[in-house]
Formats: C-alpha cells, structure tokens, sequence
C-alpha cells in the first residue's frame, strides 16, 4: 500500500518538477519596496486612481524614456521619475497628472497596447531597471529634489528661473553636447501665415515683423515682439506646438518656415544627454551627478 501511494505521488510530482525546472517565467517579478501609494489623474477621463509606487516608476519610465535607451540612462531616468513624483506627493486630492504636465504614465493595458508583441521584452528590461534602482531618490540638502527632466537641449540646459520662476540651485545650466547628435535635436516645419497668426491669436498682417527682446544664456526666446505684440517665447512655442522656445521663423509669401533646436523646455536632465553619456560608459549615478549637480542618492 506504501509503495502504491509512493509511485502515486512521482507520478504527480515528476511532470510538475520537469516542468518548474524546463520552463522560462515570462515575466520579471516586481519588488514592492513598501506600500507607498501614489495618487494619479486620469486627464483624459478625470478620474484619480491609486498606484502603487514602483508600479507607477515603471510606468512612467516606459512612457517617458525609449526602451532601446542605454541602461544606465534608463536607470538615471528612474531615480528622477520617482525623485519627482516624491516631491509632489503632497498630500492633495491627487499626487501627480499622467500627461507632460508632470510626468507620462502609462498603464499596463496601455503598455500592451502600446507594444504589442515585444511586450514582455520590453516591460521585463524595464522591471529589471526599476528593480537595480528600487526606492533611489535624489537628495539637496537633505531635501528631495524636483528632478525636472526634457527630452533634449541646444548644447546646454537651462537655469531653472530662465525658464520658470524660481532659482534652483541643483537646476543649473550644464554642458550637454550629447544632445546635438540626437535624432530630436532640431527640425524645420513649413506653416501658412493664417494659421501662425490664428494659433497666436494675433490679427492677420501680410507682413511679419519679428523682434526679439530677451533671450535666454543659451539661446532660447524669452519674450518676443510679433508685429509690436509681445509674448512670451514659450508661449508662442506651445501655442505652435513647436519642439522649444529656440525657434527661427523666416517668411516667403504666406508661407512661413520655422527651425526649432531642442526638445522640450531644457531644465534639468536631458534624456539625449544621459543616453550619450552612458554610451560613453557614464554610470546612472554620474549622469545624475551631472545634470543634477550638488544631489545625493538616498533610499527609502
């Protein structure tokens, strides 16, 4: 009877282990470092939902920075993700948007829908990067840091009150030469005159006048005159939806044709940039160095 039930239970158990030890996990399993819940809202629906923490990293590094991007700069791109959405976690109806008015996050869903078949690639390399980043988080001062991040600058970033309002003093402009080479670096778009001045919300004048009256250390446009109205350069660039606020607008007719350099507003860490440093064989720790200067790495 006891080697009935002994040959009973190999028979149940052999194929179980054959298949444990012959079979590949698809997925990558996710550290959950603490219960931290961060509150997003949906813009496009209004609703506010609940994420966990490292749940919400992952899916902020996946909407906002390539997968194709070097390790290193995937993991420097998850400590200032999570280092941003820390310092906004003020305690309100809801943390943080999940469009550019914060950060990009993309749900699960969203992700598979967004990759289809190179799904589980892809959110394996991204759980793999939040995983060797868990719980990272910049620092100044024992404070955490407002890790404002852009996808690339005209050759250097930009002191934050150049931009916005407030100096921040880990917020400096950097070198970041990496960027010209990006593919994002800079791009020329053709726009009828009617349309430039009806996006401007400025009356039609055959004749475009265009005086600029302050610029940024780098170059960008502050504040401009477009036939003696004046506007703010980011402003114009938005209303545009142009690429940044270093623009050059040239007319032919009623055509005009507008060269932007850049991709987004230049404060703080450039996406090109810290792929372009890690290609160099930079650690995630020194591209946050770099860009965030005077920060340390803590942990939570």
């Amino acid at each position: 009877m006891k080697r009935f039930i002994l040959l009973t239970l190999l028979i149940i158990l052999i194929p179980f282990l054959i298949t444990k030890i012959f079979t590949k996990k698809e997925n990558i399993e996710f550290k959950y470092i603490s219960n931290k819940i961060i509150k997003v809202k949906d813009e496009k629906t209004n609703k506010i939902i609940e994420v966990p923490f490292e749940e919400y990293i992952k899916g902020v590094v996946s909407a906002e920075m390539p997968t194709s991007f070097e390790e290193e700069a995937l993991k420097a791109q998850a400590v200032a993700s999570r280092s941003y959405a820390l310092y906004h976690m003020n305690g309100n109806e809801y943390d943080v948007t999940n469009t550019t008015s914060n950060q990009v996050y993309l749900t699960d869903d969203e992700l598979k829908e967004k990759w289809k078949g190179d799904y589980t690639t892809k959110i394996n390399k991204i759980k793999n990067i939040v995983n060797k980043t868990s719980g990272e988080y910049l620092t100044y001062n024992g404070e955490i840091v407002n890790a404002m991040f852009f996808a690339a600058s005209v050759g250097q970033t930009e002191n934050s009150e150049e931009v916005f309002v407030s100096k921040v003093p880990y917020l400096r402009s950097v070198s970041s030469k990496w960027d010209e080479k990006a593919p994002v670096y800079s791009e020329t778009l053709t726009m009828d005159l009617k349309d430039f001045y009806s996006k401007l919300n400025l009356p039609y004048n055959d004749i475009l006048n265009i005086e600029i009256l302050e610029n940024t250390s780098t170059g960008r446009i502050k504040t401009l005159k477009i036939n003696n109205i004046e506007l703010k350069g980011r402003e114009v660039s938005q209303k545009l939806n142009l690429k940044s606020n270093y623009f050059q607008i040239i007319q032919k007719n009623t055509k005009l044709t507008i060269t932007t350099k850049g991709y987004g507003h230049g404060v703080g860490l450039s996406q090109y940039g810290a792929n372009g440093m890690a290609k160099e064989g930079k650690t995630y720790k020194e591209i946050l160095a770099h860009y965030y200067q005077g920060t340390e790495i803590k942990k939570i």
